[in-house]
């Protein structure tokens, strides 16, 4: 199995399917396809039937119960990944670069010598003594969020399909497009889908599960400025980049990214671009706490009163956009799915632990939507970057753990 599914993900990664947050179209790009048809081909060769890739990317599959029929009824569950890597960092051409035994220290990647995974930012990797890791050679992500949890289903498929004396349920297997850029469940048809529970595979390190997201929102402000010939422009140009740097510089220090941990929100301003006349900012708004969100507007709008006041001739205009909502209090009103998880880790020799996700997956939203769907570890790390990485052995963990997870299942109807 270790083998099995290290090849999945050295082949899975290699295909571009970045996704694309200014194109409105689901999929936001064509190319998440590719993946989307291999998976198929891949499926049918294992002998799954059931197979139907709709025209919105969403990829829907059974694999069939193997339970006698005098056997009480199980509930069906479904696993889910997402197929798409984040718009962030490039996705094309990625070169994987495999560590065969990992020995500690940092790691430079070979492409580019100033792009190094540092064992001082990696707390992971001081578990993972031994282990065979995968990077890149630093000119790329890895796309392990969420190509692990991919590889990661697709074994346990040909797992299941290899040893009938695994008993389980139904389980539907679900791939969705354009995860990473908010929209993973835009299309997502729940009654086609039709499952009891589910369980997202696209999470960090073993042992860390997830029942808790922040609650998030998206916030743009929109400038309009006047352009004019700069040496004519005293009392009549009005610079829109200016406001725009006002605004930025008076976002609070303490709710940004990079001085926030655990269950502390922020306000990250991911994208800025700007000309004299036009400038805009994108903003992620994250807070554990729905009605904290409040909060992060009122921030907002308090500072573009006081900007608004220094350049009372620009037009400055906020908009929020509800995304996703913290999945914790749906999840607890469902807890056997949850403990299933939990002894599903335990029988794999993993201690399990509940982290909250600073974060969302698609389960926060199919959560919401009346599916409880926490999530399971994948074994990587650094998502986003050129510097993410996985472990195959905490891969191959998680394959073991969905093993026992979809037993698990079956036992519990009993």
């Amino acid at each position: 199995m270790y083998e099995a599914v290290l090849e999945k993900f050295l082949r899975y990664v290699k295909i571009d399917t970045q996704s694309d947050e200014s194109c409105d179209e689901t999929p936001s790009t064509r190319k998440q396809f590719d993946l989307a048809n291999l998976l198929v081909d891949e499926l049918k060769a294992l002998g799954i039937e059931d197979v139907v890739l709709d025209e919105h990317c969403y990829l829907f599959a059974t694999i069939p119960s193997n339970l006698p029929k005098d056997h009480p009824p199980v509930p069906q569950i479904g696993l889910l990944a997402h197929l798409d890597t984040s718009p962030d960092v490039s996705g094309k051409d990625v070169k994987p670069q495999t560590i065969e035994n990992y020995q500690g220290g940092d790691i430079v990647l070979p492409a580019d010598n100033s792009i190094i995974i540092k064992m001082s930012e990696n707390p992971g990797l001081a578990k993972c003594i031994g282990h065979k890791i995968v990077t890149t050679d630093g000119t790329t992500l890895l796309g392990s969020d969420d190509k692990s949890g991919v590889a990661a289903i697709m074994q346990l498929v040909e797992v299941l399909s290899k040893n009938p004396n695994i008993k389980h349920g139904n389980i539907r297997i679900g791939f969705t497009p354009d995860e990473e850029i908010g929209r993973g469940t835009k299309c997502f048809d729940l009654e086609k889908f039709n499952c009891h529970y589910a369980y997202t595979v696209d999470g960090d390190m073993p042992g860390e599960l997830n029942k808790e997201t922040f609650s998030a929102n998206a916030a743009v402000i929109n400038i309009t400025g006047r352009d004019i010939h700069p040496g004519m422009a005293k009392n009549i140009m009005v610079n829109s980049i200016r406001v725009m740097g006002e605004i930025l510089s008076r976002l609070p220090k303490d709710m940004a990214p990079e001085t926030t941990e655990g269950y502390q929100p922020f306000i990250h301003p991911h994208t800025a671009t700007g000309s004299v006349v036009s400038s805009q900012i994108k903003f992620l708004l994250r807070d554990f706490k729905t009605e904290g969100l409040e909060i992060q507007k009122q921030i907002l709008e308090k500072i573009i009163e006081e900007v608004q006041a220094i350049y009372p001739n620009a037009n400055i205009k906020l908009e929020i956009t509800t995304q996703y909502r913290n999945m914790h209090d749906n999840l607890v009103a469902n807890p056997s799915g949850c403990d299933y998880l939990e002894e599903a880790a335990r029988r794999s020799g993993i201690e399990p632990k509940w982290s909250p996700i600073r974060g969302g997956t698609d389960g926060s939203r199919l959560t919401e939507m009346g599916l409880p769907t926490p999530n399971i570890y994948t074994g990587g790390q650094n998502f986003h970057s050129r510097t993410e990485w996985v472990s195959i052995n905490a891969l191959e963990k998680t394959v073991e753990t969905l093993v026992n997870l979809v037993q698990i299942w079956a036992e519990k109807s009993v």
